[in-house]
């Protein structure tokens, strides 16, 4: 396997309290170092992550670049010491490492088109990250990858950071009493989206569902090629697909795909000692 990144001087830690007793905000948690006695505030990009990064998860986290400032500030504000990146779950005496911080997806993507390692994306001519298009009255929206493939022809490719995976993809209440220990542990399904929402009725993520009809609307009207990328950072999976729990968004992607839109299953294996490694791009997608 291609290693792709390593994040350095990683520790591990207990999700204490989140929000944090002393910043009362969803992305502070208060979290306990393994082994030590300190408790330190960690910051969550993605919130609690389904679990993945609330009160009880094992996570790992990376002194925050804030880290050196919060000892100089002299005006008592407290901030971060420290950034959550990776999620430990144990299962059946085995450790699944999941990467949950949603800027680690991108990076991971822009780290893989380096390597020329993806299968449809093979000798790129370049790419610009985070670049905005708009299109009166149809587009407008910053997509993470712009760029230009090897035959020339400009491709837009939009990512998204997949940590959640089970053995199916239900609502959390169908699947809570069922047991599935007869079931290989590397055969859940990877989904996107989950997560809050006021109403069930509601999308998930209002941002992945605009990005996803805008990829549509271009690949209909242009030549273009519009990619979706689902970096999926963690490897005890053998299938995607888009989550049952939003079927705005499923439907979205099914009419995507119809149109050309073309979809990437990355799949990215971590390491506790924070390495990231590539493990294919092919993941076999279901449910159309």
């Amino acid at each position: 396997m291609s290693r792709l990144l390593t994040i350095e001087n990683l520790v591990e830690g207990t999700v204490a309290k989140r929000p944090s007793k002393f910043i009362k905000t969803p992305y502070v948690a208060d979290i306990n170092i393994v082994n030590k006695s300190d408790t330190v505030l960690g910051h969550t990009a993605s919130l609690g992550c389904c679990g993945l990064a609330d009160v009880g998860a094992t996570i790992m986290m990376a002194p925050s670049k804030h880290k050196q400032e919060k000892k100089e500030k002299q005006d008592g504000k407290l901030c971060c010491e420290y950034s959550v990146y990776l999620s430990v779950i144990k299962e059946r005496n085995e450790e699944i490492v999941v990467g949950i911080h949603p800027k680690l997806a991108e990076n991971l993507v822009e780290a893989t088109l380096k390597a020329n390692l993806f299968q449809r994306l093979q000798n790129i001519k370049g790419y610009k990250r985070e670049k905005a298009i708009y299109i009166k009255d149809q587009v407008d929206s910053r997509f993470d990858f712009i760029g230009v493939d090897s035959d020339g022809i400009p491709f837009i490719m939009e990512v998204k950071n997949v940590p959640l995976a089970d053995y199916e993809d239900t609502a959390k209440k169908d699947r809570k009493n069922v047991c599935y220990d007869d079931r290989d542990i590397n055969s859940k399904v990877a989904y996107f989206p989950d997560g809050y929402r006021k109403k069930s009725a509601d999308p998930v993520s209002p941002r992945a569902l605009k990005h996803i009809r805008e990829l549509t609307l271009i690949k209909q009207e242009t030549k273009i090629r519009c990619i979706m990328c689902y970096v999926i950072q963690r490897t005890d999976v053998d299938r995607f697909q888009p989550s049952i729990v939003d079927p705005e968004y499923r439907e979205a992607v099914k009419i995507a795909t119809n149109a050309g839109v073309e979809i990437i299953t990355l799949v990215i294996k971590w390491t506790k000692e924070g390495d990231a490694y590539f493990v294919r791009d092919d993941l076999p997608i279901t449910a159309f």
